[in-house]
Protein backbone atom coordinates (compact mmCIF):
# COMPACT_ATOMS: atom_id res chain seq x y z
CA UNK A 1 0.00 0.00 0.00
CA UNK A 2 1.21 3.72 -1.02
CA UNK A 3 1.72 5.61 1.90
CA UNK A 4 0.04 9.82 1.14
CA UNK A 5 1.62 10.71 4.53
CA UNK A 6 5.45 9.76 5.79
CA UNK A 7 6.80 11.66 8.01
CA UNK A 8 9.46 9.57 9.63
CA UNK A 9 8.86 10.29 13.29
CA UNK A 10 7.00 9.15 16.25
CA UNK A 11 6.34 11.80 19.05
CA UNK A 12 5.44 9.86 21.40
CA UNK A 13 8.63 8.04 21.31
CA UNK A 14 10.46 11.32 20.84
CA UNK A 15 9.10 12.45 24.32
CA UNK A 16 7.07 15.39 22.16
CA UNK A 17 3.86 15.07 24.53
CA UNK A 18 1.30 17.60 24.85
CA UNK A 19 0.13 17.45 28.86
CA UNK A 20 -3.63 16.81 28.24
CA UNK A 21 -6.36 18.40 30.57
CA UNK A 22 -9.98 16.56 31.37
CA UNK A 23 -10.68 13.14 29.21
CA UNK A 24 -8.26 11.84 25.92
CA UNK A 25 -11.74 9.98 24.57
CA UNK A 26 -13.74 12.90 25.08
CA UNK A 27 -11.62 15.52 23.51
CA UNK A 28 -11.82 13.79 20.38
CA UNK A 29 -15.57 14.26 20.07
CA UNK A 30 -15.77 17.37 18.54
CA UNK A 31 -11.62 17.72 17.35
CA UNK A 32 -10.46 17.53 13.89
CA UNK A 33 -9.99 14.29 12.91
CA UNK A 34 -7.28 14.22 11.11
CA UNK A 35 -5.11 15.72 14.13
CA UNK A 36 -6.78 13.25 16.47
CA UNK A 37 -6.69 10.15 14.28
CA UNK A 38 -10.11 9.83 14.13
CA UNK A 39 -10.81 7.34 11.32
CA UNK A 40 -14.91 6.97 11.20
CA UNK A 41 -17.38 8.43 13.06
CA UNK A 42 -21.53 6.95 13.71
CA UNK A 43 -24.42 8.04 15.79
CA UNK A 44 -22.73 6.60 19.03
CA UNK A 45 -19.49 5.75 18.69
CA UNK A 46 -15.88 6.89 16.80
CA UNK A 47 -13.03 4.75 15.72
CA UNK A 48 -9.41 5.75 16.32
CA UNK A 49 -5.87 4.74 16.79
CA UNK A 50 -4.65 3.55 19.51
CA UNK A 51 -1.85 5.75 20.47
CA UNK A 52 0.40 3.33 21.98
CA UNK A 53 -0.68 0.25 20.17
CA UNK A 54 0.00 -3.20 20.43
CA UNK A 55 0.52 -4.08 17.22
CA UNK A 56 0.41 -1.66 13.64
CA UNK A 57 -3.39 -1.02 13.16
CA UNK A 58 -4.55 -1.85 16.48
CA UNK A 59 -7.93 0.55 16.64
CA UNK A 60 -10.36 1.69 19.90
CA UNK A 61 -13.83 2.43 19.07
CA UNK A 62 -15.00 4.91 21.62
CA UNK A 63 -18.83 5.64 22.80
CA UNK A 64 -18.96 9.47 23.00
CA UNK A 65 -21.00 9.53 26.23
CA UNK A 66 -18.17 9.43 29.17
CA UNK A 67 -19.24 6.13 31.00
CA UNK A 68 -17.01 3.25 32.87
CA UNK A 69 -18.49 0.31 31.45
CA UNK A 70 -20.85 -1.15 28.36
CA UNK A 71 -23.50 -1.93 30.89
CA UNK A 72 -23.88 1.75 30.46
CA UNK A 73 -24.79 1.71 27.26
CA UNK A 74 -28.39 2.00 25.62
CA UNK A 75 -28.78 -0.87 23.48
CA UNK A 76 -28.58 1.37 20.48
CA UNK A 77 -24.64 2.89 21.07
CA UNK A 78 -24.34 -1.16 21.79
CA UNK A 79 -25.58 -2.05 18.19
CA UNK A 80 -23.92 0.64 16.76
CA UNK A 81 -20.76 -0.14 18.47
CA UNK A 82 -20.77 -3.82 17.49
CA UNK A 83 -21.28 -2.93 14.07
CA UNK A 84 -17.84 -0.43 13.86
CA UNK A 85 -16.30 -3.34 15.04
CA UNK A 86 -17.21 -5.49 12.14
CA UNK A 87 -16.44 -2.28 9.97
CA UNK A 88 -12.82 -2.00 11.62
CA UNK A 89 -11.96 -5.49 11.25
CA UNK A 90 -13.49 -5.32 7.73
CA UNK A 91 -11.01 -2.29 7.04
CA UNK A 92 -8.00 -3.86 8.93
CA UNK A 93 -8.19 -7.51 6.44
CA UNK A 94 -8.62 -4.88 3.33
CA UNK A 95 -5.73 -2.82 4.59
CA UNK A 96 -3.25 -5.55 6.29
CA UNK A 97 -4.56 -9.06 5.61
CA UNK A 98 -3.93 -9.90 9.59
CA UNK A 99 -4.29 -13.26 10.34
CA UNK A 100 -6.46 -12.93 13.67
CA UNK A 101 -7.62 -10.82 15.82
CA UNK A 102 -7.71 -9.63 19.27
CA UNK A 103 -11.02 -7.78 20.35
CA UNK A 104 -11.85 -6.77 23.53
CA UNK A 105 -11.93 -4.36 26.81
CA UNK A 106 -10.38 -3.78 29.98
CA UNK A 107 -12.98 -2.46 32.08
CA UNK A 108 -11.49 -1.35 35.34
CA UNK A 109 -8.16 -0.55 35.86
CA UNK A 110 -7.55 -3.80 37.57
CA UNK A 111 -8.16 -5.48 34.37
CA UNK A 112 -5.71 -3.02 32.75
CA UNK A 113 -7.46 0.00 31.30
CA UNK A 114 -4.83 2.26 30.73
CA UNK A 115 -7.90 4.78 30.88
CA UNK A 116 -10.51 3.32 33.49
CA UNK A 117 -12.86 6.39 33.28
CA UNK A 118 -14.01 6.25 30.16
CA UNK A 119 -15.10 2.84 28.02
CA UNK A 120 -13.56 1.81 24.75
CA UNK A 121 -12.97 -1.20 22.74
CA UNK A 122 -10.12 -2.60 21.06
CA UNK A 123 -9.21 -4.21 17.97
CA UNK A 124 -5.91 -5.51 17.31
CA UNK A 125 -4.77 -7.39 14.07
CA UNK A 126 -2.55 -10.22 14.76
CA UNK A 127 -0.36 -12.23 12.81
CA UNK A 128 1.67 -15.56 13.00
CA UNK A 129 5.05 -14.48 14.64
CA UNK A 130 4.30 -10.76 15.81
CA UNK A 131 5.38 -11.65 19.08
CA UNK A 132 8.81 -12.09 18.30
CA UNK A 133 12.08 -11.86 20.14
CA UNK A 134 11.55 -7.78 20.97
CA UNK A 135 8.71 -8.41 22.93
CA UNK A 136 9.53 -11.62 24.19
CA UNK A 137 13.20 -10.45 25.17
CA UNK A 138 13.68 -6.89 25.45
CA UNK A 139 9.55 -6.35 26.44
CA UNK A 140 9.47 -3.44 23.51
CA UNK A 141 7.06 -3.89 20.52
CA UNK A 142 8.46 -3.20 16.92
CA UNK A 143 5.47 -1.52 15.15
CA UNK A 144 6.56 -1.42 11.46
CA UNK A 145 4.85 2.31 9.95
CA UNK A 146 3.80 5.79 12.00
CA UNK A 147 1.02 6.51 13.31
CA UNK A 148 0.41 9.03 11.14
CA UNK A 149 0.71 6.22 7.84
CA UNK A 150 -1.37 3.91 9.02
CA UNK A 151 -4.12 6.55 10.33
CA UNK A 152 -4.02 7.59 6.55
CA UNK A 153 -3.62 3.94 5.22
CA UNK A 154 -6.84 3.11 7.11
CA UNK A 155 -9.02 6.34 6.44
CA UNK A 156 -8.88 5.37 2.70
CA UNK A 157 -9.59 2.05 3.04
CA UNK A 158 -12.68 2.86 5.18
CA UNK A 159 -13.71 5.54 3.03
CA UNK A 160 -13.74 3.20 0.17
CA UNK A 161 -15.50 0.21 1.64
CA UNK A 162 -18.25 2.66 3.62
CA UNK A 163 -18.68 5.91 1.50
CA UNK A 164 -21.71 6.63 3.09
CA UNK A 165 -20.41 7.19 6.53
CA UNK A 166 -16.74 8.72 5.17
Amino acid sequence: MQHLYTPWRMAYIKGEKKPVEGCVFCNKINADDTVEQVIARSDYVYVTLNLFPYNNGHLMIVPYDHITSQEDMPLEALTDMMVMVNRALAVLREAYKPQAFNIGANIGAAAGAGIAAHYHFHIVPRWNGDANFMSTVGNTRVIPDTLDNTFHDLKLVWEKLFPEKA
